[in-house]
């Protein structure tokens, strides 16, 4: 791979193969520089959430710009962190595995520099982790953070009571350690209303209220600091707004920002609600995906069919959008009159208005929405400059 980066080959010219999944070098690094000075700005932490991409030369990136450390939602993903030297993990999930906990527990006793944070929701959850970690060799209890939901959401307590007795749970097992509280904001809305907005800011609150009322209640006395935990890419000026501080607890605070999809941002999702779309940053997030693919059949005026689909491109939160046109001879044409319609596994429909003028053999780059589900599609992803290809990175899903 290296050899190949150094050969720096024209993507259009050099035998690339269509459908190829392309990630401009200029956006990632804008992207990732743009939200770690956001983060420093407010005096949050970054732990960015490498389950968008599982590519280790993208969490080095993150790294050099000083985030914290990095989120997993699997084992699995904890694993490949660690096999690449991640010192500090934080789970977004409760951890009810037994073959993960006594591996978490090995690597706990064995690395004194490994920092493991989980989360927990339930008294049962609690109860099965403190069974596995009591009969494993340890010597420092696994620290957690009481997540907290809301009604239809994913995981978390629902109830100020239940998170109470999830606490009290942690309280009475010696191989655990309650350090914070978390959730995750992007379980509340999915559009950037006012209501929405508002939606958003009263479950940050109620966190940030059950934080200082555990606080108050003596049950962060064994932490060493306090850990609270939210954000997604969508609503990640919320959270700064609603968590930053100061908290003025009993121990020292540390805000962790969960942030994942900024890392490529999108043209879909994330580009119509996320903070970009309200001016929140100088310096707007930049698409960093394109997927090329060719035309190979126009088999009516207003249709015509690129060689890509659903196994190549996400298709969640919104379809594929035409965004570049090459012609064989390599030269651009506007896009005009363009629009994914459609996928089917290996082909994507598109509508052709009007006297567009689109051939069999051209080359149409489409922007994407919602990049977690279009990295996984690829183990191996070009990084351009244009149209050279100067480093290909490797993902680990």
């Amino acid at each position: 791979m290296g050899e190949l980066a150094e050969a720096r080959l024209d993507l259009f010219e050099a035998g690339f193969t269509t459908p190829v999944l392309t990630l401009s070098r200029a956006a990632v690094e804008h992207n990732i520089a743009v939200l770690a000075g956001f983060a420093a700005e407010h005096g949050l932490d970054l732990a960015p959430h490498g389950k968008t991409s599982m590519a280790p030369q993208l969490f080095a990136r993150q790294a050099a710009h000083g985030a914290w450390g990095m989120t997993a939602a699997t084992i699995t993903q904890v694993r490949a962190y660690r096999a690449f030297g991640i010192s500090r993990i934080f789970l977004a999930n409760e951890l009810v595995n037994a073959a993960a906990l006594s591996w978490i527990a090995t690597e706990l006793a064995a690395d004194p520099g490994f920092t493991f944070v989980c989360c927990v929701d339930s008294v049962r959850g609690v109860a099965l982790m403190d069974e596995v970690l009591r009969s494993r060799p340890r010597s420092r209890p696994l620290d957690v953070v009481v997540e907290f939901g809301t009604a239809g959401g994913r995981a978390g307590c629902r109830t100020l009571g239940e998170a109470r007795g999830v606490a009290d749970a942690v309280a009475e097992s010696a191989a655990l350690r309650l350090v914070g509280v978390s959730g995750y904001e992007g379980i509340v809305a999915h559009e950037a209303t006012p209501a929405a907005l508002r939606s958003i800011r009263d479950y940050l609150r109620t966190i940030s209220g059950l934080t200082r009322q555990f606080d108050v209640e003596g049950r962060f006395k064994q932490a060493d600091e306090i850990v609270v935990s939210a954000g997604g890419s969508a609503y990640f000026d919320i959270v700064a707004e609603e968590l930053a501080g100061p908290w003025l607890l009993s121990q020292p605070t540390r805000v962790l920002l969960r942030s994942g999809a900024y890392v490529t941002h999108d043209d879909g999702f994330y580009a119509g609600i996320g903070p970009s779309s309200r001016g929140v940053t100088a310096d707007a997030l930049r698409p960093a995906l394109l997927l090329w693919s060719q035309v190979i059949s126009r088999p009516e005026p207003g249709l015509a069919l690129l060689d890509f689909g659903k196994r190549d491109a996400s298709f969640d939160v919104g379809l594929p959008v035409p965004r570049q046109i090459r012609r064989s001879d390599c030269s651009s044409m506007p896009v005009e009159g363009l629009e994914v319609v459609s996928l089917n596994d290996q082909h994507a429909y598109v509508a052709v208005e009007g006297d567009t003028q689109l051939e069999v053999g051209d080359w149409v780059g489409c922007g994407l929405s919602h990049p977690c589900t279009v990295f996984d599609k690829w183990s191996l992803i070009p990084m351009v400059e244009d149209r050279i290809v100067v480093d290909y990175i490797r993902t680990l899903f």
